[in-house]
């Protein structure tokens, strides 16, 4: 990657976006994840008792080892206790996107045309707001779909605004699966001319290529302390 893609690719903006408490969490992550030259793909906090954060972030070529995943959790735990935007204690967990990784860029609908993707929409296009079918290509900030669940009448290509999506995700497919092994050992060549250790590439399992854990207690508690832990 020119240093002129690398970049576009730092300063290119998620279109799709959580709202809420997640969305407080991805303000103070990104620009820690940005100095570090990683980019955040998706935060969820979930439970209220023993709540979890996840934040899966990669690379800016898509890429992340269970060392990144480390680096980042050591980076981020500090800052998000000093924000403390979440009340209580919480677990935070830190991974890849995986296979099945969640698209959020226009870059990511671009990258991945040709494979599978479902989507669900925040306001319904043709009365429906779930979509499944092949990403044909990006045109402006709206995604062109060949739908694989049309029924008798309806039109089997729509073009979906990528910023009204909830969420679009890759099908795990023995196609996605190959196209990956084919980008690692791409990857593979390329470390070895550089003289440099072949980054991790995505895994197949529901996708996380590393997990490392920190937990944050309640004020007034023991700390206990991060463990790190791979898929």
């Amino acid at each position: 990657m020119t240093t002129t893609a690398k970049a576009n690719a730092a300063a290119e903006p998620r279109l799709i976006v959580e709202p809420g408490l997640a969305a407080r969490v991805a303000a103070i992550a990104e620009p820690v994840l940005h100095d570090l030259a990683f980019r955040l793909v998706r935060v969820r906090v979930t439970g209220a008792q023993g709540c979890t954060v996840q934040i899966m972030a990669e690379r800016l070529d898509g890429t992340m080892s269970i060392e990144d995943c480390e680096a980042v959790s050591r980076a981020l735990s500090p800052v998000l206790d000093v924000a403390d935007p979440i009340e209580g204690a919480y677990r935070l967990e830190i991974s890849s996107p995986g296979l099945d990784r969640p698209l959020v860029r226009r870059s990511d609908f671009e990258r991945h045309a040709g494979h599978l993707v479902k989507i669900e929409m925040n306001v319904a296009i043709e009365g429906r707001k779930r979509f499944r079918g092949a990403i044909l290509g990006v045109e402006g900030d709206a995604a062109r779909i060949r739908r694989d669940d049309a029924r008798a009448g309806e039109e089997t290509d729509v073009l979906l605004p990528i910023e009204d999506m909830l969420e679009a995700r890759l099908v795990l497919t023995d196609a996605l699966v190959a196209e990956s092994l084919r980008r690692g050992k791409a990857a593979g060549r390329e470390a070895q001319e550089q003289h440099e250790p072949a980054r991790a590439r995505p895994t197949r399992n529901g996708g996380r290529a590393a997990r490392p854990d920190h937990f944050r207690p309640a004020k007034g508690k023991k700390p206990r302390a991060a463990h790190y832990e791979g898929d």
